[in-house]
């Protein structure tokens, strides 16, 4: 256990529990199980999980690496507070977001959500290292490049994978309202009626006539010519494209 310990107080990045296992091995001169150090680990979190001292292990970017407690990071946070804080724009946010939740991702599709150009944001977050270049998209035209975030950026916020990501509704109490049809949404009492813009351009609440008088009225039939006169039937009358028998075409 000591020697756990050791190595992950001087180790300048989270350590994984294979590489300890390398390590200790080397020192040890025998081949060390998995299950024995993670009971090490085990006991040393179990150490520092009482208040007494001001730190902890945690289990963040691939590894094991001591942190300040939560209760003391204002007091931390004034020795060089600025070294360690990654400041970044609205848009890098945005797009550093986009990543961490649908990683592996391309540029085209990013600026689909976005709805906008995001080349400078990615430069700068590949800059910062939160982000890297995870491949291609072979099935894709072109080919593009995929994104993903990096062990840095998940150092960075204390999370081991990016399954440890709070989820969407966890951060967002937003209901998603699909929208509904106008005549659907009104109430029982007002089935028959519907919204009309009266003479004055006002919309209002009408009553919807229904009798087969509106019908026809909103759907006026083409005017029939009178047959009950002398004139010929339509059987006696000539095809509108020949001439008649009195009738000669013109030369």
């Amino acid at each position: 256990m000591p020697h756990v310990e050791a190595l992950i107080f001087a180790s300048e990045r989270p350590l994984p529990q294979m590489e300890m296992i390398e390590l200790l091995g080397n020192v040890m001169e025998e081949q060390l199980e998995s299950d024995k150090i993670a009971v090490c680990l085990e006991a040393v979190k179990e150490k520092y999980d009482t208040d007494y001292f001001p730190f902890e292990l945690r289990e963040t970017g691939g590894g094991y690496q001591f942190l300040t407690k939560k209760t003391y990071h204002q007091t931390v946070l004034q020795l060089n507070g600025d070294k360690y804080i990654k400041k970044l724009s609205s848009a890098a946010m945005e797009t550093l977001a986009i990543i961490s939740y649908k990683q592996p991702i391309t540029k085209s599709e990013i600026e689909f959500i976005r709805g906008v150009s995001s080349d400078y944001s990615i430069q700068k977050l590949l800059e910062k290292e939160l982000i890297v270049i995870a491949g291609r998209n072979e099935q894709a035209v072109g080919k593009p490049l995929l994104y993903a975030t990096t062990k840095n950026f998940m150092d960075y916020l204390g999370v081991n994978s990016p399954g440890d990501l709070p989820e969407l509704k966890e951060i967002a109490n937003i209901d998603i309202v699909m929208p509904t049809d106008g005549a659907e949404a009104l109430p029982e009492e007002h089935a028959n009626r519907q919204m009309i813009v009266d003479n004055n351009g006002e919309l209002k609440l009408g009553v919807a006539d229904t009798s087969e008088d509106a019908a026809a009225e909103e759907s006026p039939s083409q005017d029939l010519p009178d047959t009950t006169g002398d004139e010929p039937t339509d059987e006696a009358k000539p095809e509108a494209d020949e001439p008649a028998d009195d009738e000669s075409p013109l030369d």
